[in-house]
């Protein structure tokens, strides 16, 4: 079957968080929003048709899963990634959020510190802090148009704070690093020699670009089997986010079964019966509208980054590994972030995340979602142009 990303979809009037509440937020009702990290496009044809089978079926009582789920899961992640788990490793939640703030509970006490590396998707910083613990930043350092991992720092930080658990970024979301199996060994080794349990978010594991490959961090770092949860979702890959379903691979019984007492304390434990189903059918039969969605990001990837290169002067695009999410440099532009933000929504009429929201390292930056019909990118890219580069 044959998708056709180019269609545009009206999500108004769907109680869709990026469109119907925009006024609601503060922000001009004539905005287009690419800030939230969902898509544009139709979810694949056998989720939505499995979907539409379970609907019809009419009773959506209590569900758990069995060895199917499980199976479907494993599939998954042996096929792509080469990476493979025992059945009773997996503990489902509703969202990765939720299984990071539930690693904050379980492994950590209130006014302990958490390790974090920003800039980094806010809610790894919202977590620790709603749950009365303190963040710690391993900034991560911009060279060369790219980002690295500081080791000398972060082995610092862990020793100086006596840092129990750090919340991993893997891609990284928003500077679009897929790190290297050396970067993520050498990570892990300096865990793993002070004790540091790691919880790993590896949600944009499926959109790596060019020669780039994900890497999971555990097959890098085998050391770290005894200090590690992994987190995933179908949720970024095929659309999923408002059906709330999270797996967690959690290889240690005794973390695991501390996760899993945390997790349950709030009573909301449960994932949806329609992210369940369309979790399976995703992982089972999403591969043929996986692969073209990949090749239609790429194209946005490359007109954006052709576009900033040749069209956009003072701005910097750096260039992404991975995640559908493109970090923008408007620091050369020499213009102070409130002027760039209210530049982007009031002239521009774009509703992108400032960087400062993903911590101080992120200021001057800007976060893209190009997760939309090419002639939405196209629209959004000539309008910063004719505000920011006239």
């Amino acid at each position: 079957m044959v998708y056709n990303f180019d269609q545009i979809i009206d999500r108004t009037g769907t109680m869709a968080e990026k469109y119907d509440f925009i006024q609601k937020r503060g922000y001009p009702d004539d905005v287009t929003p690419m800030w939230i990290a969902d898509m544009e496009f139709a979810t694949a044809q056998p989720v939505i048709q499995a979907m539409r089978d379970r609907l019809d079926h009419g009773i959506f009582g209590y569900t758990e899963t069995g060895e199917p789920y499980v199976q479907a899961v494993k599939k998954w992640w042996r096929e792509h990634y080469q990476f493979t788990f025992e059945s009773d490793w997996l503990v489902k939640t509703p969202t990765i959020v939720y299984s990071l703030a539930t690693a904050v509970r379980a492994f950590t006490q209130p006014g302990d510190p958490v390790l974090i590396q920003q800039p980094v998707y806010h809610p790894f910083k919202n977590v620790i802090v709603n749950n009365g613990r303190v963040p710690v930043s391993n900034d991560l350092v911009l060279e060369n148009g790219s980002y690295r991992m500081d080791f000398d720092d972060l082995e610092a930080q862990v020793q100086k704070h006596h840092i129990k658990l750090m919340l991993f970024c893997n891609p990284h979301n928003p500077v679009g690093r897929s790190w290297t199996p050396e970067e993520l060994a050498q990570l892990g080794q300096i865990c793993h020699r002070h004790g540091v349990i790691v919880v790993s978010d590896e949600i944009h594991c499926d959109f790596t670009w060019g020669e780039n490959r994900h890497t999971v961090l555990l097959n890098a770092a085998p050391c770290l089997r005894d200090q590690f949860i992994l987190c995933i979702s179908p949720s970024k890959t095929f659309n999923l986010a408002g059906l709330q379903v999270a797996n967690n691979i959690i290889p240690n019984p005794a973390l695991r079964e501390q996760f899993t007492q945390a997790k349950e304390r709030p009573a909301y434990d449960e994932c949806n019966v329609m992210g369940i189903v369309a979790c399976m059918a995703a992982y089972n039969e999403g591969e043929e509208w996986y692969q073209q969605l990949k090749t239609y990001l790429e194209g946005n990837i490359r007109l954006a980054s052709d576009f900033v290169a040749q069209r956009m002067p003072g701005v910097t695009l750096i260039q992404p590994e991975a995640t559908y999410l493109l970090w923008l440099d408007f620091r050369g532009l020499g213009l102070p972030e409130e002027e760039i933000n209210r530049r982007m929504l009031q002239e521009a009429k774009l509703w992108l995340n400032p960087g400062s929201m993903f911590g101080p390292a992120g200021a001057g930056f800007q976060r893209l979602n190009i997760a939309c019909p090419r002639s939405t990118l196209q629209d959004a890219l000539e309008r910063m142009r004719q505000t920011f580069c006239k």
